[in-house]
């Protein structure tokens, strides 16, 4: 049996439940890991201010990976630790592209330091989606009216909201106007109602992030694990030692893992940590 010494983990549909709650059983056992000797490490599409809560009860002293792998932090001192910046030629024709296809950019860059998230182009939005977004993170942006000409320093990924068709015929307009430029993904997150087309700079991913950290501490691909449950999991899914999807992940990240986990709102990753051990 493989020694695995890196566990990385979702956070929505893998680490939390459908009630975005972390149970005592899954933190139970994710400490437990821990205190194997395993790294535990989140990898997750949420931002950066949206995950700190999940570390202390976790004891992780670990960077944190989010944006889907464009921007690691260390939460012990906020320093980041790797950033993937857009070539701007790049992301002034991707902001063009959105806009071009009537829909309104988001970009997010460093801005943690300065008490944002993200850049919106204006503060009234026709859609619905992207509405919804902004009441649900009051004072997390900032207008930058701009952008899409003149973006910001520090850019690391950026999204449009719609319908999940709008968002798949976004994806493919980007890939044919900046083909191998962009790493794109369309998933919904739970807390919104809306489908994000998120976008980051090639080779971006989650894995890519996983990857770098373990090559940092000295630990093949071949002891690592994997865990999630939507489309931006699958990249290291595929490349870990052991890839595991939760029993509510889409039937394409399932085709993509090595395992099948309990749902989320089974406890899972107690299970996940189980094969870990070997117990």
């Amino acid at each position: 049996m493989c020694n695995y010494r890196l566990l990385a983990i979702d956070i929505d549909g893998t680490l939390v439940n459908t009630r975005d709650e972390l149970t005592p059983a899954t933190r139970e056992a994710l400490v437990r890991a821990g205190r194997s000797g395993i790294h535990v490490v989140l990898a997750t599409g949420r931002r950066y201010s949206r995950t700190l809560h999940l570390v202390e009860p976790l004891g992780i002293e670990v960077p944190l990976i989010t944006a889907s792998g464009a921007l690691v932090k260390d939460p012990r001192t906020h320093r980041t630790l790797y950033l993937a910046e857009f070539e701007r030629p790049t992301l002034r024709r991707a902001l063009a592209t959105i806009a071009a296809c009537g829909y309104d950019p988001v970009i997010c860059a460093d801005t943690f330091d300065q008490g944002f998230d993200y850049y919106q182009l204006r503060a009234d939005v026709d859609s619905e989606q992207l509405a919804e977004y902004f009441k649900l993170n009051p004072d997390c942006g900032r207008i930058r009216p701009e952008m899409i000409d003149n973006p910001p320093p520090g850019v690391f990924t950026g999204f449009a909201m719609g319908s999940r068709g709008e968002m798949l015929a976004l994806e493919r307009r980007l890939q044919v106007e900046l083909p191998q430029a962009l790493y794109t993904h369309v998933l919904r997150s739970p807390r919104y109602t809306g489908f994000m087309c998120e976008l980051a700079p090639a080779g971006a991913t989650k894995w890519s992030a996983v990857h770098r950290l373990a090559t940092d501490w000295g630990i093949p691909d071949a002891e690592i694990c994997a865990v999630g449950d939507d489309v931006n999991d699958i990249p290291m899914i595929r490349a870990a030692g052991l890839g595991v999807a939760m029993g509510n992940a889409l039937d394409a990240v399932k085709e993509a893992a090595d395992r099948i986990a309990p749902s989320q709102d089974e406890d899972g990753l107690v299970r996940v940590v189980e094969w870990l051990l070997g117990v």
